[in-house]
């Protein structure tokens, strides 16, 4: 018996199988385990039986139909079934590459300000159809691909520190400083993904932020 490494946002297959080959849709459903989606475009089989399979476990309650082609597991409580967060569902639909906060929803992120937004706010390189309780804001820097959120989520603060960072531009720099040394936040990345943002404060904000962030180091 195979093992594979799966994360808890993106599964399509059980995590222990024979011969993926004879699976049918139904059976990856029954096996994917709690507080996973299910994409039904990635399920084995014909995507008539894919689609039929998802409507009947969504039937059965065991899963929750989250939009078109997309599904959620949830935990089984004395409550209910527990539905997923919003940014997950943003996470399940847009991916991560290139994928982000923002807004106070970045600003939370950081720890800089205890603004708690009524939806998650997302930047995001290609937007969607309407997700319940996210905002997307689409971006055009693709070098923000090869950032993670964290990173994404600090561009998306210099583009107006003096609104979203509630604890003040040291404070900012401060938790930048630990970032870089913990490796949580790549210096020579966000250094090289910079000029491509058609935000010009992003770009003045970065240059004042890398020269306090090298004398503070």
């Amino acid at each position: 018996m195979r093992t594979i490494a799966v994360t808890p946002t993106d599964v399509t297959f059980p995590v222990y199988f024979r011969d993926m080959s004879t699976l049918s849709p139904a059976a990856v459903i029954r096996e994917t385990p709690e507080k996973s989606f299910v994409h039904v475009d990635r399920l084995p089989g014909s995507a008539t039986a894919a689609r039929k399979a998802a409507s009947r476990a969504a039937g059965a309650g065991l899963l929750l139909p989250i939009r078109r082609g997309l599904y959620y597991r949830g935990r089984h409580t004395r409550y209910g079934v527990t539905a997923p967060r919003a940014d997950e569902i943003a996470r399940a639909v847009l991916g991560t590459r290139g994928v982000g906060p923002a807004g106070y929803s970045a600003a939370r992120a950081w720890g800089v300000s205890t603004q708690i937004p009524p939806v998650w706010h997302v930047a995001t390189l290609r937007t969607v159809d309407p997700i319940a309780g996210v905002s997307q804001h689409g971006r055009k820097n693709l070098a923000r691909a090869d950032l993670n959120e964290k990173e994404i989520a600090l561009l998306e603060l210099l583009r107006a520190p003096e609104i979203y960072v509630e604890a003040g531009w040291d404070a900012l720099v401060t938790k930048a400083r630990d970032a870089v040394r913990s490796g949580e936040i790549r210096s020579d990345l966000l250094r090289a993904a910079v000029p491509g943002e058609y935000n010009r404060s992003v770009r003045d904000n970065f240059v004042r932020f890398e020269a306090e962030l090298t004398v503070a180091a």
